[in-house]
């Protein structure tokens, strides 16, 4: 069987099961084994294990969990609910007041956890029945939650640069480093984006958005409100971009503030506490899953050349380096509105990064592209994840098409960050130590 007769049948077998309703992992793993074992024999199986046990003993991984775990814990207090009173009250006479407030809180959480899905339902459930009470236009409150509750892809700590990261071999506090500018880009595009809409039809949001039956701002309560968040977000960032700890010990650092600052508020119960694990070995365990069945995949098909096949496939088809960085781009798309994004960086990126560097181009530039990448395909339908985590939190009368009716102009706003990081690498490459 040549590499590319193995890698249209690897492709459509794993559609196919994909297709029956098979999870990625599963599906991944199960049928690069048995094409391993028709094509090489029963002495393929230990190569592949081995790959497995790399990525499970790897120090660096456990923090994906510890940052799942302290998203969970903010989800389930009222830490958010609190600093969003704040905000509101702070910044409640603009008009649209309500959309920027949940904007920053956005920031602030991505900065805070890192996970999209916690931050979507957060926003879900606080800010967007607050929009529709004071009748913002829908579809500019649906947009605001689904796009503000993405950016835990592009803020650090982010997951997503992690495991790109990991699979990519790239330096992961350089990413972080990386992103900081374009992640800021993205936000503070957001924001102007709904203050001109909201300038050029004032009808989309009410001048005065602060809401009189809520209990007074005191400053007091204001430094509740404020402090904790701030302090985590120092604490995290702050020993990560120090080089006072690594990236996993900042995780549990943060694990470990969040759940002082429960506890101090007197909210920590055993219920938050069994449910906040429960979610984390959930999310823990599809990730894992589908980490190993695609690290089976990828060492079988380059045990069959085919890492060569592909880099011959893109390098030798006549197109100039950036065309064929925006090919890779292309398809990350394309996968983007079929797959998650786990799936897609353990799929693409063990084979796109050796191309990246023989093209001499930064793979931590890469990484930047490939985040706001999947900040697109987060919102891409028909499988955009945003979406499916708004629908589990909207009111009644909204459904997915009102939800993808919503997200053009954020859609937009990221194609053209994605296309300006891409021509001005610069923004991401902005520290000599980063290229």
């Amino acid at each position: 069987m040549t590499v590319a007769i193995f890698s249209a049948v690897l492709l459509v077998a794993l559609f196919a099961a994909m297709a029956i309703g098979v999870p990625l992992g599963f599906a991944a793993g199960g049928v690069a084994s048995l094409l391993g074992l028709i094509h090489f024999g029963p002495e393929v199986l230990p190569l592949a294990m081995e790959k497995v046990y790399g990525m499970a003993v790897n120090y660096s991984f456990a923090a994906v969990p510890l940052f799942i775990l302290m998203s969970s814990l903010l989800e389930r207090s009222t830490i958010a609910q609190d600093l969003y009173d704040a905000l509101q009250q702070i910044v409640g006479s603009v008009r649209g007041g309500v959309a920027l407030v949940t904007l920053i809180i956005a920031v602030v959480l991505a900065a805070m956890s890192g996970i999209i899905g916690g931050e979507i339902v957060m926003l879900g459930l606080v800010a967007l029945p607050q929009m529709l009470r004071l009748n913002y236009g829908r579809n500019m409150a649906i947009g605001v939650i689904v796009a503000g509750g993405s950016l835990g892809t592009m803020i650090p700590p982010s997951i997503v640069m992690i495991i790109f990261g990991l699979v990519g071999g790239v330096s992961i506090q350089k990413l972080f480093a990386a992103t900081v500018i374009p992640g800021l880009i993205l936000a503070l595009s957001y924001i102007a984006y709904v203050v001109i809409r909201c300038w050029l039809n004032p009808s989309l949001a009410p001048a005065k958005a602060a809401d009189p039956d809520g209990p007074a701002m005191t400053p007091g309560r204001l430094f509740k409100s404020l402090v904790p968040p701030l302090l985590l977000i120092t604490l995290i960032l702050g020993c990560i971009y120090g080089g006072v700890t690594s990236i996993t010990e900042a995780a549990c650092m943060g694990v470990v503030g969040t759940l002082i600052f429960i506890v101090l508020r007197g909210e920590l119960t055993a219920s938050l506490l069994h449910q906040s694990l429960t979610q984390t070995l959930r999310s823990v365990g599809v990730l894992l899953w589908v980490t190993f069945g695609v690290a089976v995949l990828i060492s079988v098909y380059n045990l069959a050349d085919g890492r060569e096949f592909v880099n011959s496939l893109l390098l030798d088809a006549g197109l100039s380096p950036m065309m064929t960085i925006v090919l890779m781009l292309a398809i990350f798309l394309v996968l983007g509105c079929f797959m998650d994004w786990i799936g897609i960086v353990l799929l693409t990126i063990p084979i796109f990064i050796p191309i990246v560097n023989e093209l001499g181009y930064s793979p931590v530039w890469f990484g930047v592209l490939f985040c706001i990448a999947m900040q697109i395909a987060f919102l891409s339908p028909p499988f955009g994840s945003a979406a499916f985590y708004l629908m589990s939190v909207a009111p009644k009368g909204i459904g997915l098409m009102d939800i993808y009716k919503s997200v053009g102009p954020f859609m937009a706003i990221q194609l053209a960050v994605l296309l300006l990081v891409l021509f001005l690498p610069d923004l991401a490459l902005w520290l000599p130590s980063l290229n």
